[in-house]
């Protein structure tokens, strides 16, 4: 709603209007969605979960865990290792 302003300003014959209520142009909005795009982006970011290992690489390290406690040889060791890579 455009309503006169009750100052007149000095200098110029031209009426001034005053914006009342809360309007918002396409270029508001779309800067709006820019921004909700943004924070979503940031919070997916910083909630996400690290890069997922693969399970070959979990086996690995059981088999690693299992030598160095004294469970298998290193004949035994070495045969699994290479099952796991190929």
């Amino acid at each position: 709603m455009l309503v006169p302003c009750p100052v007149q300003p000095t200098g110029s014959h031209e009426e001034t209007v005053v914006m009342l209520g809360w309007t918002m142009g396409l270029e508001g909005w779309l800067w709006m969605g820019a921004w909700i795009f943004a924070l979503a982006v940031l919070v997916w970011f910083l909630v996400r979960e690290p890069h997922q290992r693969s399970g070959r690489d979990e086996a690995l390290d059981t088999l690693r865990a299992r030598f160095a406690r004294g469970e298998m040889s290193s004949v035994e060791f070495e045969a699994a290792r290479r099952l796991l890579e190929s």
